[in-house]
């Protein structure tokens, strides 16, 4: 009996050894997977780390290029691409001289010479120089006095002409950095730089254009002085996004270009038929509406154009009235006379039919008048 009491007592100290043993390897073995399990994470976190630096870097790196890219340095680099493509164009005429700027652009293989139309009105005779300081006479394929547009032909060798590249001006953002290239005050290749104060802005000419407002014209900073005229105004990385072309007095220094949209739309007709007929014309007058305007009528809408008058025989005849209040086209809100020429300008064209959505006596209705082509302008 009390060797059984023995044998029972060892065995159950075995069994406590036994599970006690287990229960270390157990523990062992389980530090042992959460150790591998936190030198992965820890190995994981270091390799993100490592990934987030190196996007750091890359981010970096793009800030350094654009800073780099706006200095001084990438300046000279532009005008040295481009001052060769401007010129100096000048004129006689019964008052004696005129001269402007222009550039070069090469449309279907043919090397011509972009200015403006006030830059060469009235001239007897055109001369175009080069950066070389080689002149050559020079005679006008077509014109817009609308656009303030002319398009020339040189009588040059080939190695004298060096385009450059249109593109669209629709990518314009107020803000965005330009730059002209003229020769104001007859300095010849004198470069300005500025940025786009603003889009989608319209400029009355009275004495080329019949007081017909120039569509979306670019105002910027950029200094514009008389020479300028006719040169080109280039984006950040020397694409011509438009064709300097007024300054305004007094106003320190605020010029304006024809948008580079015009040019391209344009140049084709320009250059085959010597004039572009594709002016869409309503054949009214009118104003800005505003706040005041509209407590001196009785009118609850602040904004749109009015109609001051209609022109006899013209598409709005007989379809628009006096004191009208245009305040769409086709849908498209129109604010003031910008937006209308604008819309006008670069939606339309002659013989289409356009939806007017105006305001007449207190109700809002729509208006379907087809589109004219506005007349030949004062000679």
């Amino acid at each position: 009996m009390h060797k059984s009491n023995t044998y029972l007592k060892a065995s159950a100290s075995l069994l406590v050894l036994l599970f006690a043993a287990g229960l270390l390897v157990g523990g062992l073995f389980t530090f042992y997977i959460t150790f591998q399990e936190i030198t992965n994470l820890s190995n994981e976190v270091a390799s993100l780390k490592s990934q987030v630096s190196e996007l750091n870097g890359t981010q970096n790196l793009t800030y350094q290029n654009i800073t780099i890219f706006q200095d001084a340095t990438a300046l000279a680099d532009i005008y040295a691409d481009v001052r060769d493509s401007v010129v100096l164009v000048q004129g006689t005429t019964n008052d004696g001289g005129v001269q402007g700027s222009g550039f070069v652009y090469a449309f279907s293989d043919r090397n011509v010479v972009i200015t403006n139309y006030h830059v060469v009105h009235d001239t007897s005779s055109l001369s175009v120089t080069f950066s070389t300081g080689n002149g050559f006479s020079a005679t006008i394929l077509g014109t817009d006095s609308y656009a303030d547009l002319a398009i020339l032909s040189v009588d040059a060798p080939a190695r004298e002409f060096k385009p450059v590249e249109i593109v669209s001006s629709s990518t314009l953002r107020v803000g965005d950095p330009v730059i002209a290239i003229g020769n104001p005050y007859g300095l010849v290749g004198s470069l300005t730089t500025g940025v786009v104060s603003a889009l989608g802005r319209t400029l009355t000419e009275e004495d080329y254009a019949g007081a017909c407002a120039i569509a979306n014209i670019i105002p910027t900073s950029a200094p514009i002085n008389p020479g300028n005229s006719g040169g080109p105004l280039l984006n950040a990385v020397g694409k011509v996004v438009g064709v300097t072309t007024a300054i305004v007095s007094d106003s320190q220094g605020l010029g304006f270009a024809i948008p580079s949209n015009t040019i391209l739309r344009e140049i084709s007709a320009l250059i085959t038929t010597g004039t572009y007929r594709n002016h869409s014309y309503l054949g009214v007058t009118g104003q800005d509406m505003s706040y005041n305007i509209a407590q001196q009528i009785g009118v609850s809408v602040t904004y749109g154009w009015r109609i001051a008058s209609v022109i006899a025989g013209s598409p709005s005849d007989g379809r628009l009235n006096v004191n009208d209040i245009i305040i769409a086209m086709n849908e498209t809100q129109i604010r003031n006379n910008d937006d209308l020429a604008t819309y006008l300008a670069e939606k339309t064209l002659p013989g289409q039919l356009l939806i007017l959505t105006v305001v007449r006596d207190d109700a809002t209705i729509d208006v379907n008048v087809i589109l004219g082509t506005r007349p030949a302008p004062p000679t």
